[in-house]
């Protein structure tokens, strides 16, 4: 292994004079920098990371906490491009080009393991909660040691920033659409999980829209684990209660659960969308290629990756900075599980929409500085 001294020996200078090239520090003449460069090249040098680190008080590592749940081994999210994957990408594409590396831990929805993630905390210069299911007062500690940002989290964290799409709107958009545009009344809901801010937020749409439509009813709702799995069975469990009266549309909180109703649904030959309609949220690929496409709401999920990344290395570059929340806009994607058999495809900018929970009408969200990234053109 090629060490500093040897650089400085083949170089001719001291250990302190390789030191200061390799750290980009002053007080070395160019001709003296160049030959320096010279022999690192020459040699194959590769500076010590964790000496460097050390140096500058600096891991240059991210730390990214995923959470797993239970699913099949056959089940969607195992053999395709889903949630973390592109948070993953999204975060990669914004450390790529900074010497910064990525460390990955997962931890079980159902049984979290904190103290993984107390020790992750003394490894890396901050971490980025890839979804919003850890306890505020867990993030309060973490955020304590290193900076911290959470995708997908409750706009109300005050502990640490806050990385989400604008779930609120999406899911109002979808549902105000089946209403307004196909004429549904009748609504069966497939929740998600109770510790899922993202599914939190999506239900909260539901009740503000089904509020503002008096006419319309929820007939029932059940909660799944956003697996395709959990959304067969939610279906299988809906026909077997609801069948001489089934429901106009199930409105699902995301999209795995979403085509596992609609596996259900072609296993008893129940029609879609003639005999209901089915709408989910994330925009996932094989959502497109499913049979009907599905109807869903789109959020940006790499970007969610990209900007939480970005949004901790400004925290890392300025500790001092007030934790905010910013959301992301969402697209309403039409397709035909809908009913938009002839507009199928069709994508529509959500505009953001803000509420009060309580049904009053418009006004401001939780008391936190909030920021919107505007839509693509």
């Amino acid at each position: 292994m090629v060490t500093l001294h040897d650089v400085a020996r083949l170089a001719g200078v001291s250990t302190a004079t390789v030191s200061r090239v390799v750290h980009g520090q002053d007080r070395v003449r160019e001709s003296t920098r160049a030959r320096v460069q010279q022999a690192i090249e020459e040699l194959g040098y590769v500076p010590d990371g964790a000496g460097q680190s050390l140096s500058r008080r600096r891991k240059d590592v991210i730390g990214l906490v995923c959470v797993e749940r239970e699913v099949d081994h056959i089940d969607i999210e195992n053999v395709g491009l889903l949630y973390y994957d592109e948070i993953l990408r999204g975060v990669e594409a914004c450390i790529r080009h900074s010497n910064r590396s990525l460390l990955i831990t997962f931890m079980q929805g159902d049984r979290p393991d904190f103290s993984r993630m107390d020790a992750l905390s003394g490894k890396v210069d901050g971490i980025i909660i890839g979804e919003g299911f850890v306890a505020s007062s867990t993030i309060e500690r973490l955020a304590a040691r290193v900076p911290v940002v959470v995708i997908a989290g409750p706009p109300g964290e005050r502990a640490a920033d806050v990385v989400a799409a604008d779930n609120f709107s999406g899911s109002a958009a979808i549902i105000t659409h089946l209403i307004a545009d196909h004429g549904k009344r009748r609504l069966f809901h497939l929740d998600g999980p109770p510790n899922s801010p993202d599914a939190s937020e999506r239900r909260h749409a539901l009740e503000y829209v089904l509020r503002s439509h008096p006419q319309c009813q929820l007939i029932g709702s059940t909660q799944g684990i956003l697996s395709v799995r959990s959304g067969e069975l939610a279906g299988e469990n809906l026909l077997a209660r609801y069948r001489t009266a089934l429901p106009d549309a199930v409105v699902c909180a995301n999209d795995q659960m979403a085509i596992g109703v609609l596996r259900a649904f072609a296993a008893a030959g129940v029609r879609v969308p003639e005999d209901v309609a089915v709408v989910g949220f994330d925009d996932i690929a094989l959502g497109s290629l499913y049979d009907p496409t599905l109807t869903t709401v789109h959020q940006p999920m790499r970007m969610l990756g990209e900007r939480a990344c970005a949004r901790l290395l400004d925290r890392i570059a300025d500790p001092g900075l007030s934790p905010a929340v910013e959301l992301l806009p969402t697209e309403l994607v039409l397709r035909s599980s809908c009913g938009c058999s002839g507009r199928a495809g069709s994508r529509q900018p959500v505009l953001p929409l803000r509420a009060d929970r309580a049904g009053a009408p418009p006004g401001r969200r939780p008391p936190r500085r909030a920021t919107r990234t505007p839509a693509k053109a």
